[in-house]
């Protein structure tokens, strides 16, 4: 199948689903059929407890308590595992360009990206045990199609594959790949080219003064908004409802974690909240909620 098929059935599959979550004549089918059941069931019979999880993480006080907020206090150097001083480590620098390769080799489709760079916090001065080497392939969406969000939704599912199917641990750090459209600001302090092997945007390392009072505060406001959506799911709440709740939620958290970097940058109250969050590993067990109400809500008896 040549990519312009591919990217047709891209673009249909997108379109069908921004028009109506989980409205389409089919689904309504199935939400009727799961109201007569009464109960839900896998594609094999087998009953199902909606709700239950194994996933649910006592993790965001462990995250506190193992100090995860106090690894965003601010080194004196960048990570010498890392970096030759103020120069990514060649052996680093050289391993990061195949994977970007080897991943851009591997596209239904040629590209050439317009850089490849490191970004995150190991291209910073507040690195710690819980940075990933955060590697972005910078692409000019506009290239592909004119439809740039649907390119970056596009981007997006490959991105996500590709980090769902690899653990590749660098330094002791994960390697994540990330697209970036090269129209758009990167908003962050340190920015380094992999491809040509300079700064683009240097940081400097500065005393930094951190609420961690009110970081805990907006965590744990998240923390028991997913708490609530568990018990909906354990109340048997309406699948659509419950799917609703989730994708607010994860929009107020995209945009609280814009709004304090656009305000105050990468060590405003809000980032770092989403930070402990994404290390306490409630916004992974927040996506698995998402997938277990959808299954749930798509099954169908035998």
């Amino acid at each position: 199948m040549s990519f312009a098929h591919k990217w047709r059935n891209f673009q249909k599959l997108t379109e069908a689903k921004e028009q109506s979550q989980l409205m389409s004549p089919f689904q309504q089918k199935m939400k009727a059929r799961r109201k007569r059941n009464g109960r839900m069931y896998t594609l094999g019979g087998n009953v199902r407890p909606f709700g239950v999880s194994n996933l649910r993480f006592e993790g965001l006080e462990e995250a506190i308590e193992a100090s995860a907020l106090k690894s965003f206090e601010v080194h004196d150097t960048f990570d010498p595992d890392i970096w030759d001083d103020e120069t990514l480590n060649s052996e680093v620098r050289e391993a990061l360009l195949k994977i970007a390769n080897d991943f851009l080799i591997d596209l239904p489709f040629n590209i050439t990206p317009k850089d490849i760079t490191l970004t995150g916090s190991l291209a910073n001065y507040n690195w710690s045990k819980f940075s990933d080497i955060d590697l972005h392939i910078i692409v000019d969406f506009a290239e592909v199609d004119e439809n740039t969000e649907l390119v970056r939704e596009f981007f997006r599912n490959l991105q996500t594959n590709w980090n769902n199917r690899h653990d590749i641990i660098m330094k002791g750090y994960e390697v994540e790949i990330y697209f970036q459209d090269s129209n758009e600001p990167h908003i962050s302090t340190g920015v380094y080219s992999i491809q040509d092997n300079v700064w683009l945007t240097k940081p400097t390392p500065m005393p930094v003064s951190i609420d961690y009072a009110n970081v805990r505060k907006k965590a744990e406001d998240v923390s028991d908004r997913i708490d609530h959506i568990e018990k909906m799911m354990d109340d048997e709440d309406e699948g659509e409802e419950i799917l609703d709740s989730i994708d607010r939620l994860r929009a107020k958290i995209r945009r609280m974690r814009k709004t304090g970097l656009e305000r105050a940058g990468q060590y405003s109250v809000e980032n770092l909240a989403f930070k402990v969050l994404r290390r306490s590993e409630e916004l992974g067990r927040l996506s698995a909620l998402k997938a277990k109400a959808y299954d749930e809500l798509m099954s169908i008896e035998q």
